[in-house]
């Protein structure tokens, strides 16, 4: 049987950017989501830091990140994980190629005074995550 790789109502398409993606330390929170593979935003995005892990906020980056295919039981473990929607907010956000997925998105309040990490890909500038404030 093949499985399809839609959103619907009962399925999910979410990006993911920083300690979710594949290898980082939170990933285990996608255990049961289906793998679609690697994506960028379009440029309208930029990653702030928020010590261990990122934000993503409105900008003029395009964001490089996963796609995963997330169940709606599965979606209400991530938000709440995510602490949506009072410090990320999952809203749909343009991908890089065409189409959309939802990505959970810092709140301007919870943003506001955190240092940029430029380049948009969290991999690279968490490598000198030692250095980022906490």
């Amino acid at each position: 049987m093949q499985r399809t790789l839609s959103a619907s109502p009962d399925r999910r398409l979410i990006f993911v950017y920083g300690t979710l993606l594949a290898g980082e330390p939170n990933h285990g929170e996608l255990a049961g989501a289906v793998p679609v593979g690697p994506a960028r935003t379009l440029p309208r995005f930029a990653l702030v830091s928020l010590g261990p892990y990122p934000g993503l906020v409105p900008g003029e980056e395009a964001v490089t990140g996963e796609l995963y295919l997330v169940e709606a039981a599965h979606l209400a473990r991530l938000d709440a994980f995510e602490e949506h929607p009072e410090v990320y907010r999952r809203q749909p956000i343009p991908l890089a190629g065409g189409g959309e997925a939802e990505a959970y998105v810092l709140t301007p309040r919870a943003a506001r005074g955190r240092p940029p990490l430029p380049g948009g890909d969290w991999r690279r500038a968490s490598s000198g995550r030692a250095l980022m404030p906490e």
